[in-house]
């Protein structure tokens, strides 16, 4: 952007009409994190808003032999827990596409194979956390159960506890400051460890049972309202999240505070773009991933080969298949590896380089580079991609900032960026700023909101 509207604070930029376009699209995001607090919540979301934009799953397709041409919209679904749109372009798809990459999976503790027991006349499940959490954030918060379980006879059963008004919560109890004389004298790390992380679910004794009586309760609530028995968690998923809505955050309702915006900020953002995308040029996909949060591993993550095959299937059914055409597309793509930022906490200053960080309420961020301390394990994007990245920018209005994720020695971070950069395209991580990454409520500007979803528009129009 110009240097003299560089100065002038975003919001101050605004026109009314996009001040309520900015809104309705916050009001939708939030609505989305309210919904989907899991990656399979937020894959079926996704699907279900394609299918009302007009794409078709790509399997249909392939199962009645028709032969997809410019302008088709297409989707396909990996184990309901990634997808993959595509917006058919004009250009020949071995010119490549115009992507933009996020993930659908957040921290969180997921319930074991073997959790309830019962101690002290109290229900417990047994929880293994996932991600990179801080231990401590997660006890005395109320949670919700989301999740699914695949009973023997092939059936599943959907579970999601907690998010209505009427609905009872779960916890992770901690000990009283009275008692905490020792804990306290552990490290952050250790104040609260892995296995302190079991939620806490009954105190009702079953009547007429002497042992282990509020377990049986609890077994038997859930075999009369669920129809589930203690073995059908051997073959269940089921999560404890924050409970409740996402909200508006500040006097001014400027932010958005809620779960799991990182990184269903970017994956939010980079559906509605999508979605909104008409006629292209060059064909468009969104890819939204799991795993991320845990080295982009499996079947679902982004090391997997979902995202290749289904390139194949879809060259197969434009009629233009090879493995060489498939391979010169990968490598002609440009992509925007859509995740979140570390945003400027003026409480932690000593944590960050003021020059080079992300400040909430300046518009879309950029990392040119990834990694950790030495760049290890990063995606270095190129001086010429980053060059027509700010070009497109320019051209459509859009404010954004370059930043990297705090002071170099500090530690860092990884996206899906480096594994789709092995195909050799062109890639670039970028999104949105945000305060408290990691920890169960997140917080996030709604200027960034909006500029991110122009930035990621501008790109499937341009590049």
């Amino acid at each position: 952007m110009a240097e003299k509207e560089k100065k002038v604070p975003v919001w101050n930029q605004y026109s009314e009409s996009e001040k309520q376009a900015l809104e309705t699209l916050c009001d939708g995001y939030k609505a989305f994190l309210t919904r989907c607090k899991t990656e399979r919540e937020s894959a079926a979301e996704a699907v279900r808003l394609a299918e009302i934009a007009g794409y078709r799953n790509l399997q249909d397709i392939i199962a009645k032999g028709e032969k997809l041409q410019p302008g088709d919209k297409v989707y396909a679904v990996n184990m309901h827990k990634a997808v993959a749109l595509f917006n058919i372009g004009d250009e020949p798809l071995e010119q490549g596409l115009t992507i933009l990459g996020a993930h659908i999976d957040t921290c969180r503790l997921d319930v074991k194979q073997n959790p309830l027991y019962e101690d002290g006349g109290l229900a417990y499940l047994d929880t293994h956390y996932y991600g990179g959490i801080k231990k401590y954030q997660w006890v005395t918060l109320p949670l919700a159960m989301h999740g699914m379980v695949a009973k023997k006879d092939g059936t599943t059963v959907e579970v999601r506890i907690g998010e209505d008004a009427d609905d009872p919560v779960f916890c992770v109890t901690d000990l009283l400051i009275h008692l905490s004389a020792e804990q306290l004298k552990k490290n952050g790390a250790k104040v609260v460890e892995g296995e302190k992380l079991d939620v806490l679910v009954g105190n009702y004794p079953l009547k007429g049972k002497d042992k282990e009586a509020v377990k049986g309760g609890v077994l038997k609530l859930l075999q009369d309202k669920y129809g589930i028995a203690e073995d059908d968690f051997l073959s269940a998923e089921l999560v404890l999240v924050p409970a409740g809505a996402a909200r508006d955050l500040g006097f001014d309702r400027s932010m958005i505070l809620a779960y799991g915006q990182d990184d269903r900020v970017c994956a939010y953002t980079s559906l509605v773009a999508m979605l909104e995308t008409e006629h292209q040029r060059r064909t468009a996909c969104c890819l939204l991933v799991d795993k991320e949060e845990i080295g982009s591993v499996g079947a679902t993550g982004m090391q997997s080969h979902f995202f290749e095959n289904t390139c194949a299937e879809l060259m197969n059914a434009c009629g233009v298949y090879s493995e060489l055409g498939l391979r010169r597309m990968l490598a002609n793509s440009k992509m925007l590896s859509s995740d979140v930022s570390s945003a400027y906490d003026a409480l932690y200053a000593e944590s960050y380089d003021k020059k080079n960080v992300a400040y909430l309420g300046r518009g879309m961020v950029f990392n040119k580079f990834t990694g950790a301390r030495g760049k290890s394990g990063s995606n270095d994007a190129n001086a010429e991609y980053l060059g027509e990245i700010r070009r497109i920018l320019d051209k459509h209005h859009v404010h954004f900032q370059l930043a990297e994720l705090g002071k170099v020695d500090l530690g860092g971070g990884g996206t899906i960026a480096y594994i789709m950069s092995l195909y050799g395209m062109q890639v670039i991580d970028s999104g949105v700023g945000v305060l408290s990454m990691h920890a169960p409520w997140e917080a996030t500007s709604k200027v960034d909101v909006y500029e991110t979803k122009k930035g990621y528009t501008a790109f499937l129009q341009e590049a």
